[in-house]
């Protein structure tokens, strides 16, 4: 784990080029936080694998009995088997596709070992992180991270996404969502390592997958100087699927479509949501409160994706 020293730091942005006034990032504030570690990777298929083994756990996707697949993932005979999303014909729900079975039930984890572990709610992340004596980070304390003490808004290596015409990140390349030319060589995710870090030492905060957070979504920046990670993490009484924060965008993330990639941009899900693209990472605070795994018996539909018009990219 990376430790972030306790301290004052902005979050949000003031470009009104990039920012949205609807998802409260915009004007930039600054906000104080206490010391605290992060992950310098999101959670692999091999830590999810070990939790499960150790505690038998079964992700909601696994309960639900499928999950949602972007359709370049799958192969013709899988589409053909599976339900698009309305309007959003690009992502499918796929029977028994979970964790474990990123691509659905003919498909495993062979040579994914190394990459994020997706197809988890953030009911399933909450579990894991108690079992690992954890907890999932606020938008503050993951958007501090992830900037790795440098002074962009928008990624941390520069203002530029390509910036030196090389890839930082691994996102959406070619003619979204038809075609992915993969000219940063992942189709899909790509090893949790394979980018070089931030300045604080933290991998891919940006693309790759989805990351959930502790707080709802787009909440005030103001609310992170009112309300501790500790109050976020004992409000027992939201709904579980209600919209969580969801921070870093993922390998779908493409300038045509979405601008919630950035290190300031806010995104929400469900927090029953699983797909494709949703994962985590977690951190370590000075006393972890302990979120123990629930389940709403219906399952919300209604996606709220970077857009707010379907599931996320």
């Amino acid at each position: 784990m990376i430790q972030i020293a306790g301290g004052s730091y902005p979050l949000g942005t003031n470009d009104p080029t990039k920012g949205f006034f609807s998802d409260n990032e915009t004007p930039q504030r600054q906000v104080t936080l206490p010391a605290y570690a992060i992950d310098a990777t999101t959670v692999t298929n091999a830590e999810f694998a070990a939790f499960v083994a150790a505690t038998q756990y079964r992700t909601e996707a696994e309960q639900f009995g499928d999950s949602f697949v972007f359709h370049g993932l799958l192969d013709a005979a899988t589409k053909a088997a599976s339900t698009p999303v309305p309007g959003l014909p690009w992502w499918l729900a796929v029977a028994g596709a979970d964790w474990a079975h990123p691509f659905g039930p003919q498909s495993d984890l062979t040579g994914l070992m190394d990459h994020p572990v997706v197809h988890v709610s953030r009911t399933d992340a909450l579990a894991y992180c108690a079992w690992a004596g954890k907890d999932l980070p606020t938008e503050a304390e993951w958007e501090v991270a992830a900037r790795g003490g440098a002074g962009y808004d928008h990624w941390y290596w520069g203002d530029c996404l390509t910036a030196g015409g090389t890839f930082h990140a691994n996102t959406f390349q070619g003619d979204f969502p038809r075609t992915n030319d993969a000219a940063d060589g992942y189709v899909g995710t790509a090893p949790v390592r394979t980018y070089a870090p931030n300045g604080y030492g933290l991998y891919q905060v940006i693309g790759n997958v989805w990351e959930w957070c502790l707080n709802p979504a787009r909440i005030p920046l103001s609310a992170f100087e009112m309300l501790t990670a500790r109050d976020y993490a004992q409000m027992h009484t939201l709904a579980p699927d209600q919209v969580f924060a969801t921070r870093g965008g993922s390998f779908l993330c493409h300038e045509s479509y979405c601008q919630r990639y950035r290190l300031s941009a806010r995104n929400g899900q469900r927090g029953q949501s699983s797909a494709s693209n949703l994962g985590f990472r977690c951190v370590r605070h000075a006393v972890t409160a302990t979120v123990a795994p629930s389940r709403q018996a219906q399952r919300a539909a209604d996606w709220c994706d970077c857009c707010q018009s379907g599931p996320t990219d």
